[in-house]
């Protein structure tokens, strides 16, 4: 885990099916950027949320 980087909830569909995953990234755009990457293009993301730590 890099300095500064936080956990965030991402909610993406691919091919019909929703699924929640859970990147670590330093901002939020960074989560995308991650998921894209793993996913291609086809994968909708539909939020991103900082997850908390309890």
């Amino acid at each position: 885990m890099r300095c500064g980087a936080k956990c965030f909830l991402v909610e993406i569909e691919v091919k019909g099916d929703k699924d929640i995953k859970s990147v670590n990234a330093r901002t939020p755009v960074e989560a995308r950027k991650t998921i894209r990457n793993d996913y291609g293009r086809e994968a909708e993301i539909i939020s991103v949320t900082e997850a908390n730590k309890n």
